[in-house]
């Protein structure tokens, strides 16, 4: 175990998130949570419960709106150009994976290469041929968006995402709208990611995502937490999740609600 395993990489106390739409609307408050490094947590959720809004803040994409957050023991309100350093420490994957049309799977990929290494994109592409082998989007690399179903769009948002090796990964909703085949490769190579890949020197990454289906998740090693009624609650390990008796906890699993 490496020295810094134990290391508090996101501390927030009594925190409370706005919406993206309007930051004088509370979806969440008070919430109390600590992530160590290399710890792989999944923060479920219905629908509207908070939880692009809860990774978007967790990103420094928007402050909070009350309370204290801290990435690597700073208090942290906003990733502001000033804060650049420390914002290339996380990777963001957004559920619509957020491509552009305009440029092909490649260029979308080594996009951060250009923007914050300033490297002319046939450079950039060429650095990131690894990255897409590994990821399987060599064979459609030079394919734009628009002419892929949209797995393939998150999956080229995952790549983008590790272009620059962060140390933290973010995935809002990763495995929505998959079919059986990606889901397959997303539980793999995330468990890999997790572990330590080759891709990133064997380094292990701390990984939070959000899902609204618990199911794919099932990993004694990960842990959980559920957004409910504006509130963050801890749930624990796999074990403690699939004997929860919280009627959101059972449809997030699929499982039918015992009603007295």
């Amino acid at each position: 175990m490496s020295e810094n395993q134990n290391e508090i990489v996101i501390e927030m106390r009594d925190v409370g998130v706005s919406t993206m739409r309007d930051l004088s609307e509370i979806v969440l408050e008070k919430i109390n949570w600590s992530v160590a490094r290399n710890e792989f947590w999944v923060v479920a959720g219905q629908q509207h419960s908070g939880k692009s809004d809860f990774l978007m803040m967790t990103a420094g994409l928007m402050p909070p709106v009350q309370g204290v957050y801290k990435f690597f023991g700073n208090e942290t309100h906003i990733f502001d150009e000033a804060r650049l350093a420390d914002r290339l420490r996380m990777g963001f994957v957004f559920d619509m994976a957020q491509l552009f049309n305009d440029m092909t799977i490649a260029e979308n990929v080594a996009l951060p290469l250009q923007y914050h290494r300033n490297l002319p994109t046939t450079e950039a592409v060429k650095q990131i041929q690894e990255l897409l082998e590994i990821t399987e989007l060599k064979p459609i690399a030079d394919v734009t968006p628009a002419n892929l179903p949209r797995s393939w769009h998150k999956r080229a948002g995952l790549a983008r995402a590790l272009t620059l090796q962060p140390e933290i990964l973010l995935l809002d909703n990763p495995f929505g709208g998959l079919d059986a085949r990606h889901s397959h490769f997303w539980v793999r190579f995330l468990d890999e990611l997790w572990r330590g890949h080759k891709l990133l020197g064997a380094r292990p990454l701390t990984i939070i995502a959000t899902t609204d289906d618990l199911r794919p998740w099932r990993n004694d090693s990960r842990r959980f937490a559920l957004l409910k009624d504006g509130e963050f609650v801890s749930l624990g390990s796999w074990r403690e999740v699939s004997a929860a008796q919280e009627p959101v906890v059972k449809e997030l699993l699929s499982a039918p609600i015992e009603f007295a």
